[in-house]
């Protein structure tokens, strides 16, 4: 383990890596079409289709992405690489606007960009350990949401004076400064092997290798947790674009702002949500603070069908704050507590976001065929239902995972996810 001036400043430099990586690891993010449509003159159908193989390039490379992370000794270096290659492919396309060349481009920068969730991760585990993990994800995550809000802000304001090109010079600020973060980051502070989950047992013969990768299909609350987070984001992800589109027939002109007040004012809220996940789930219980991310969604869902006011839409998107927040402080906790003394920490993150980015991709197409056949308030209301599936499912299959003293989980049922590095809890 780091002594306490290496994991002081080790600490220090992650809180601005996760600043500053907020706006480089979305790329353009949300500001692409926006740039092809308006500076380019793209039809929709051409904008969509690139931004979806971009979507599928980024879904191919998470699990490879986890994989490299866990088997990397040099992960500052494979963020440092990773941030080039998403800036680069970004400040490429107004140099580089016609068709392929801004479908490779966003291909890269998408497969690029799954590199930072599961190397942030493990390098928090790998300077922190098990036992401060949970506050220092909790930490992570507030600095990022503060981030992407400075960053949307920034957009939004300096696109008023500049136009949409401006993203390209904010996103190559924010991609210097995240450089300079990640290499700050003492190396000699990261013990790899506690990164990728192993080395929390006691015996060196069982430090020695990871266990094999048929854990991600044998661990049962792996895959319980796989399709829960596979859920929450089939109903979650197509909330926002349905929002965006009800405030833009309520007022095609305060559409784009009331949009942008909607994410800032969302990422805001995320802070203090993932800053009280940080705080206090080793207390109260990991699986309660997931249950309570899906069990958001529904409410949200049927709160979006009570008025078609545009204020009412924006203050009830204060929701997707609280449930965004808790998600992603969370979600890494979960897969360390199911992957400890495996090896395959970050190769688990990748899997896990692999199901997490199909049923984001789906979430829109479902969203759209409902909305065509029966309006809005129908799409609000079964994409709530499929949370409240995900909530049932959590709540009566998913064990809680939050670790105990003596290093076994508080759970019962199989949750074994290697045979050879965690005994199974007793049923």
């Amino acid at each position: 383990m780091a002594g306490n001036l290496d994991q002081g400043r080790a600490g220090r430099a992650l809180d601005a890596a996760n600043f500053f990586l907020a706006d480089v690891r979305d790329g353009l993010g949300p500001y692409l079409a926006i740039y092809l449509l308006t500076e380019q003159h793209w039809d929709e159908a051409r904008i969509g289709l690139v931004m979806s193989i971009g979507t599928m390039a980024g879904i191919v490379a998470q699990t490879p992405a986890g994989a490299l992370v866990d088997a990397a000794r040099a992960k500052r270096l494979v963020m440092a690489v990773a941030a080039i290659m998403v800036t680069t492919a970004s400040l490429a396309l107004p140099l580089f606007p016609n068709f392929l060349p801004v479908v490779i481009s966003q291909s890269v920068a998408h497969a690029a960009a799954v590199v930072f969730p599961p190397a942030i991760a493990a390098i928090s585990l790998g300077i922190f350990g098990h036992a401060a993990f949970t506050r220092r994800i909790g930490r992570n995550e507030t600095f990022n949401h503060a981030g992407n809000a400075v960053a949307a802000g920034l957009a939004g304001l300096a696109a008023c004076w500049f136009g949409p090109t401006v993203v390209f010079y904010i996103l190559g600020a924010m991609a210097v400064a995240s450089l300079i973060s990640i290499l700050a980051i003492p190396e000699r502070a990261i013990d790899h092997d506690l990164a990728r989950g192993l080395h929390d047992i006691g015996t060196d013969s069982q430090r020695e290798q990871p266990s094999g990768l048929d854990v991600l299909l044998t661990c049962r609350p792996l895959l319980i947790f796989a399709a829960c987070v596979a859920l929450f984001h089939l109903s979650n992800a197509a909330m926002l674009p349905l929002v965006g589109q009800k405030l833009a027939l309520q007022d095609k002109t305060m559409g784009t702002s009331l949009m942008s007040a909607c994410i800032v004012a969302a990422q805001i809220v995320m802070v203090p949500f993932a800053m009280l996940v940080g705080a206090r789930a080793d207390r109260w219980g990991h699986k309660r603070f997931f249950l309570a991310a899906l069990l958001i969604l529904p409410v949200r869902g049927a709160l979006y069908t009570l008025s078609d006011n545009p204020f009412w839409l924006v203050g009830v998107q204060l929701l997707d704050g609280v449930g965004a927040g808790i998600f992603g402080a969370i979600f890494p906790v979960i897969v360390a507590d199911l992957m400890r003394n495996t090896g395959r920490f970050n190769v688990a993150q990748g899997a896990v976001i692999t199901a997490q980015s199909i049923g984001a991709a789906l979430s829109t197409t479902l969203a759209g065929l409902v909305v065509v056949s029966a309006g809005y308030s129908a799409a609000f209301m079964i994409l709530g239902a499929v949370a409240a599936i995900g909530a049932i499912i959590c709540l009566v299959a998913l064990p809680e995972t939050r670790q105990i003293a003596g290093g076994g989980l508080e759970a019962k049922g199989k949750t074994a996810a290697s045979a050879s590095a965690i005994a199974a809890a007793a049923e």
